[in-house]
């Protein structure tokens, strides 16, 4: 009798992430999407397991996000908003606030996705299309002279309904409320809409905990700032997907393996001391991985890690391993290991991962759930092994949704049941998989895990470190890093600092070393999101060389890049493939 054919076991990884928005300098927050996303995404990625206790998944939190989400916590304690927008929500006087203020609430509250955050809603739209009736007669010295305070304490009390998860809509008796009134809302109706963004952020850290220790999630980490760390660590290392491309005008970036080492080190430190154990599994940022990367990582006791799909076909022949069917060689955890220590990598399914991140939205629920399930189920009946498959769903966790009907609401809420709920499907975590590995009846009952002897150096998009080098603004930005960089050096040499002065500096190059301002460089992106990005990288430069005691190269207040393109899901998101 032909034995039961195995269970597929499906990763489901959410990444979460946003970049140090703080001023260091100002101790000011410079954008909102950190508190924004909390009350939106992370808030509604947490009910959804909650409300469907059987369904598993694993959370990537970066851990300059945590942070943040510490820090707004803390200011809702001391009652003292360092977030100009946010506090204007509850500014009692909105008739006595400056033109920089009036300038922020038009600017920031229609920043949002029109088709299912705005227009949704009627009296969203009205003000809306007040602005742009006088918008085009609006005087320079004085353009918000027909807003009213009224129009403004609405208009901002609107922005953060919209930006309230469905979960909040559905479940908090305020959002409710307010959404029901619609016009006209007092101070007291901002306050209360105040007081549940301040519940509900100081909410999630202890939410995701308590889900993680009911082993209904993984929680892993990234490098704190999250920096690429191949390119951290060897800008050619850029040439293993890019023969041919143009690097920065500096070889390499000076120190950076030290630098890479104190961000895996940092995440680890920071993670136990958040959560109480140490994180097993590591997202590289962007799943940016090289042979020196992963070495770095089990180096440090990382267990696991996860990259994209073309890294592995990439690897599979450098390894001359060749390539067969992706159901032959995708769905399988590999070992990667220096000689000393190993480390499990897991990689990213790209159609699977694009169609929730780029095609569901799309799709009524029933037939995407439905598409997704009858791909598994694919999968599973086609493996011919007696190891079960393992199927890694991995994507960005927070900017999908407003992009579907109910910010996913429906189509989570029917993923997870009809995953939880399969029988020959298996919700299951990395480490889980892990344990399956290490576990004495692994070579009975385990799973496939090859060695992978070579490592192409690459990411999740395309395999390649294109988002951020290889290209005019792109290496620009590296060369103007790499500049700072050896300031920072000299002044660290010359002992004119003292310890305080000192862990400022070093907090401040490691937020220039984020990935983030590079992957916004660059034509395909659009011009408002480039400049908002082109501002806050060179301003934390400028901030580097200020604590720094140093002159500010003049450079610094020219323009990187400009942007003008129209990218998916405005730039926020790339597909894995081309």
């Amino acid at each position: 009798m032909k034995p039961t054919r195995p269970k597929l076991y499906i990763n489901l990884y959410w990444h979460m992430h946003q970049p140090d928005y703080r001023d260091i300098v100002s101790n000011e927050y410079v954008l909102p999407w950190t508190y924004l996303h909390a009350i939106k995404d992370y808030s509604d990625m947490a009910y959804h397991l909650e409300a469907n206790p059987k369904a598993r998944a694993t959370f990537n939190f970066v851990p300059i996000l945590l942070e943040q989400l510490e820090d707004y916590t803390t200011q809702f304690k001391q009652n003292h908003i360092r977030d100009p927008l946010l506090a204007l929500l509850v500014e009692p006087d909105l008739a006595s606030i400056s033109y920089e203020q009036c300038r922020l609430i038009v600017n920031s509250c229609f920043k949002s996705h029109h088709e299912k955050m705005l227009s949704p809603f009627p009296h969203y739209q009205r003000l809306l299309q007040l602005y742009q009736l006088i918008e085009p007669i609006a005087d320079d010295k004085d353009e918000f002279h027909y807003l009213s305070a009224q129009y403004k304490a609405d208009l901002l009390v609107w922005y953060h309904l919209a930006w309230c998860g469905e979960s909040l809509r559905r479940n908090n008796k305020v959002v409710q409320m307010l959404m029901s009134k619609g016009l006209s809302f007092t101070p007291e109706d901002r306050v209360k809409l105040f007081d549940v963004i301040a519940e509900t952020i100081s909410n999630l850290i202890p939410r995701y905990k308590a889900l993680m220790e009911s082993k209904q999630i993984e929680i892993s980490t990234t490098p704190y700032y999250h920096p690429i760390l191949p390119l951290l660590i060897d800008f050619k290392s850029t040439i293993d997907a890019m023969p041919y491309a143009p690097l920065p005008k500096y070889a390499r970036y000076a120190g950076g393996q030290e630098r890479a080492a104190s961000h895996v080190v940092a995440a680890s430190k920071y993670h136990t001391n958040l959560f109480g154990q140490a994180p097993r599994g590591m997202w590289p940022a962007e799943g940016g991985v090289s042979n020196a990367t992963l070495s770095l990582m089990a180096e440090r006791g990382v267990e696991w890690a996860a990259t994209g799909q073309a890294v592995l076909a990439n690897s599979l022949l450098k390894s001359q391993m060749g390539l067969q069917d992706k159901n032959e060689y995708l769905y399988q955890p590999y070992r990667v290991t220096n000689g000393k220590q190993d480390i499990l990598c897991f990689f990213r399914d790209d159609s699977l991962s694009d169609k929730i991140g780029f095609e569901y939205a799309k799709m009524h629920t029933p037939n995407a759930v439905s598409d997704f399930i009858q791909t598994l189920e694919g999968i599973q009946q086609a493996n011919s092994h007696e190891y079960p498959k393992v199927v890694s769903v991995i994507l960005d966790g927070e900017n999908a949704w407003e992009y579907y009907p109910y910010n996913g609401y429906y189509f989570l809420n029917e993923l997870y049941a009809a995953l939880a709920n399969h029988p020959d499907i298996e919700m299951t975590t990395f480490s889980d998989i892990v344990d399956l590995y290490q576990s004495r009846e692994y070579k009975l009952s385990g799973i496939s895990a090859p060695t992978l002897s070579q490592i192409a150096a690459g990411s999740w998009v395309y395999g390649t470190f294109s988002t951020w080098i290889g290209s005019k603004d792109k290496n620009l930005a590296w060369d103007l890093l790499c500049v700072a960089k050896k300031t920072y050096d000299d002044v660290i040499l010359s002992n004119i600092l003292d310890a305080s002065q000192l862990k400022a500096c070093e907090r401040q190059l490691s937020i220039c070393e984020g990935s983030d301002w590079f992957w916004w460089f660059g034509d395909y992106n659009s011009s408002d999101s480039v400049a908002s990005f082109d501002q806050l990288y060179r301003r934390n430069l400028i901030n580097l060389y200020t604590l720094l005691q140093q002159p500010v190269p003049a450079i610094l207040h020219k323009t990187i890049s400009t942007g003008g393109g129209n990218a998916d899901n405005a730039g926020t998101m790339r597909r894995g493939q081309v």
